[in-house]
């Protein structure tokens, strides 16, 4: 049996690089190609070999549509109290084995057996994350996650962020969930949102913005209390914002006030597939695509972001599983 260590594959990254290089030119061609190969197989092998020149970590955002019981439409029936089909859970799986996320935040997650379900189902398919979080806000349905492949070194369930509605006191419904990474001596952290959609509570609130502008606002105060040095602190804020890259509730992340925050709070990651495309959620009863997925990051953390740029995920049937597309990040320490 012939083992292969460290200097074996970097002397083996080295060689490939040179080789790409001489057929696309810079690093910067190199790297953009094969991200936009990444749906084939033997790309995303050499992608893993590119990004080891220092520890890295790929971390996905994923909102898998419903993945619990409850009532919905199945190949034009509706049902109610029925299970996330086969066919869809299959189709999620697909996504997930294709990127190979390190760190995987989910949105739209069932309680805590149907996380331990989807994490075994990946095992059972080659795809082991041995760590597991599930979210316990007010919304008992639909739960924000994190299933890891690296140890979890602190784990922060925010379920008490309030704020005023309508003069009432009201929640952010699936609160903040927040896992605290160690990695090469660097202290990292994941928040994962899921924001409230836009169906209305009240007729003077369309589309709920009020609330999920309060929702945010109330994020955004909590990362600045867990990070009050901003400037230097190392953290994603990742999920489903119910809302797009112009909005005020995106913004609120990025700005308090007049006073731009984008040095101190977190900045919007790049991110587009294969075709330059950079929708993450397609309302099929409207027929539109929208981006409402996205992956800020610290000022700090931004840097360690490779080629300061995300990924959205376009593998085949990836509207089979969920109505929202994947997306993910590559930091490298």
């Amino acid at each position: 049996m012939l083992f292969l260590g460290v200097s074996y594959f970097d002397g083996v990254r080295a060689i490939l690089e040179r080789v790409l290089r001489v057929l696309w030119g810079s690093r910067a061609e190199v790297w953009r190609r094969l991200v936009w190969m990444l749906p084939c197989v033997g790309a995303a092998s050499l992608l893993g070999i590119l990004r080891l020149d220092g520890a890295s970590v790929r971390v996905a955002s994923f909102n898998v549509y419903n993945y619990s019981i409850m009532d919905r439409w199945v190949e034009g029936v509706y049902r109610q109290s029925y299970p996330k089909p086969e066919s869809e859970k299959a189709a999620v799986r697909q996504a997930v084995r294709q990127v190979q996320a390190d760190v995987l935040a989910l949105q739209e997650m069932g309680g805590a057996a149907f996380l331990q379900e989807f994490q075994e189902d990946l095992r059972a398919e080659g795809l082991e994350y041995p760590y597991s979080v599930l979210m316990e806000g007010k919304d008992v349905e639909r739960h924000t996650a994190v299933l890891s492949k690296l140890p979890f070194a602190e784990v922060f369930q925010h379920a008490d962020l309030e704020f005023t509605y309508f003069g009432e006191r009201a929640v952010v419904l699936r609160g903040l969930l927040e896992v605290v990474f160690e990695t090469d001596g660097y202290r990292w952290s994941v928040f994962v949102v899921h924001l409230k959609s836009r169906r209305e509570l009240r007729h003077d609130d369309p589309k709920a913005s009020r609330y999920r502008r309060a929702e945010a606002r109330a994020c955004r105060e909590r990362v600045r209390e867990r990070y009050p040095a901003q400037a230097q602190g190392l953290y994603l804020i990742v999920g489903d914002f119910n809302a797009t890259k112009g909005s005020t509730v995106l913004k609120t992340f990025l700005q308090r006030g007049r006073s731009r925050l984008t040095s101190e709070l977190a900045v919007v990651t790049p991110a587009a597939d294969s075709n330059g495309e950079v929708w993450t959620y397609y309302y099929r009863r409207e027929d539109v695509y929208e981006r409402v997925d996205f992956l800020l990051a610290s000022e700090a953390l931004f840097k360690k972001v490779w080629h300061k740029t995300g990924i959205i995920v376009d593998v085949p049937r990836v509207l089979e599983g969920s109505d929202h597309r994947m997306l993910y990040l590559d930091l490298v320490f």
